[in-house]
C-alpha cells in the first residue's frame, strides 16, 4: 500500500476517534472541537486583540472596554456576530467551568481581575449558572492579593486557590510527569478555561498557556529542569486537563520581556491585548513572537542567545503529544482592534 494512503486512512481514523470521543461527552465539546486544530488540511484559529484605549486616561484596565475587548476577539475566533453564540461553542448551560487563572505575579502581573469578570459574565450570558463557575488557582492568599474578591458557596462565581480543597490522592501520569490533580478541576469542572498572562521565564524562556497548568498539579517544582522540557508539554497531556481544556485566553493587557516570571516594572509594558486560541501551543508561539519583538526594541538578545529558547513549545507540538501547532504556515492568525 502507498504511503500516501496510509497517511490518509491513519488521518482519517483519528479523525473518526476524535469525533466519536466529542459525540460520547456531548454537544458542547462537539462545537468546541471545531476551534481545535485539526488533521492536515485545517489551521489553527488565534486572535490577537488589541485595544490602545483599553485603560483610559489611567492605569487600571476598563471593564467596559475589557469586555468589548473579549467580544472582539471571541468573535472573531468564532466567526460570530453576535458574543452569546462564541460562548455557546465553548460551554452549554448545566456545565462547570472552572477558570484558571495566573496570580504570581501580584498586582503588577497576573489575570487581570476586570478581563476575568468579563468571561464570567460571558459565561453566564450563555446560560452557565454563577455558582457552576469557578475562579482558581493555586493558593487563594495570592488570589486575595492580585484583587479577586474570594468567595465560597451560595449563587455566586466561587473564586478560591486549590489550597482551600487540595489535591487528587492518585498520581496522573504521562511521560516525564507524574502529579496529583487539584480537586477543583477534577471534581468541581467540566470545562476549563485557561486564563494565563504573556510573560518573560528565567528558565523556561516563556510562560504563557502550556506552563499556566503547573498551577493544576502539586509538584511544579519537579517540572522546571531543562527549560520546562518536554514537562510542560506532558503536564498538559494529563487526562484530567487535557479532556477538559476548551479555551486559552492569555492576558497581555500587562505583559513581560524580561526578569519574569516575577513582577520587575521596568521590564512591563502596557500591549493591552488578549491572544486567544483553543489551540495552547499556536497561542504560546505567537507569545513567544511578541515577546522577542520587544526584547529587540529595549536593545536585548534573543532567548535563544541566552540559552532560554522555550523548547517545550515545539515538544507540545510533536507527534508524542500533538497539543497544537507551532508552525505558522498552519496558524490562521488575526490581529484586530477595537479602537
Amino acid at each position: 500500500m502507498r504511503k500516501g494512503h496510509l497517511e490518509n486512512r491513519r488521518e482519517f481514523l483519528t479523525g473518526c476517534l476524535a469525533g466519536a470521543a466529542a459525540l460520547a461527552c456531548g454537544d458542547g465539546l462537539l462545537q468546541a472541537e471545531a476551534l481545535r486544530p485539526q488533521p492536515r488540511e485545517a489551521k489553527s484559529k488565534l486572535v490577537v486583540a488589541r485595544d490602545a484605549l483599553l485603560r483610559g486616561s489611567g492605569t487600571g484596565v476598563d471593564p467596559a472596554r475589557a469586555l468589548a475587548l473579549l467580544d472582539r476577539a471571541m468573535q472573531t475566533l468564532c466567526a460570530e456576530s453576535e458574543p452569546v453564540g462564541c460562548w455557546r461553542k465553548i460551554v452549554r448551560p448545566g456545565q462547570r467551568v472552572a477558570i484558571k487563572v495566573n496570580a504570581l505575579g501580584g498586582r503588577g502581573l497576573s489575570s487581570n481581575v476586570q478581563v476575568v469578570d468579563a468571561i464570567c459574565e460571558r459565561l453566564q450570558s450563555a446560560g452557565v449558572r454563577a455558582q457552576d463557575i469557578v475562579i482558581f488557582d493555586r493558593d487563594t492568599a495570592e488570589m486575595e492579593h492580585t484583587g479577586f474578591r474570594i468567595r465560597a458557596g451560595g449563587n455566586q462565581v466561587q473564586c478560591f486557590g486549590t489550597d482551600r480543597v487540595g489535591y487528587e490522592d492518585t498520581l496522573s501520569r504521562f511521560g516525564s510527569v507524574g502529579s496529583r490533580v487539584s480537586k477543583i478541576l477534577t471534581r468541581q469542572c467540566d470545562v476549563l478555561i485557561n486564563v494565563p498572562v504573556l510573560k518573560d521565564h528565567d528558565g523556561a524562556g516563556i510562560t504563557a498557556a502550556l506552563k499556566n497548568m503547573y498551577g493544576v498539579i502539586h509538584n511544579p517544582n519537579k517540572c522546571h529542569p531543562n527549560g520546562c522540557n518536554p514537562y510542560a508539554a506532558d503536564v498538559n497531556m494529563l487526562a484530567e486537563i487535557r479532556s477538559r481544556a476548551r479555551l486559552h485566553i492569555c492576558d497581555a493587557t500587562t505583559a513581560c520581556y524580561e526578569g519574569g516570571p516575577g513582577f520587575k516594572p521596568q521590564f512591563a509594558w502596557h500591549e493591552n491585548a488578549l491572544l486567544v486560541s483553543a489551540d495552547p501551543v499556536a497561542l504560546d508561539h505567537t507569545g513567544w513572537q511578541m515577546i522577542e519583538r520587544k526584547r529587540a526594541e529595549k536593545g536585548l538578545s534573543t532567548l535563544e542567545a541566552e540559552g532560554r529558547t522555550p523548547r517545550y513549545i515545539a515538544t507540545a507540538a510533536d507527534a508524542a503529544h500533538r497539543l497544537g501547532t507551532n508552525d505558522p504556515r498552519r496558524m490562521i492568525l488575526s490581529e484586530v482592534r477595537v479602537a
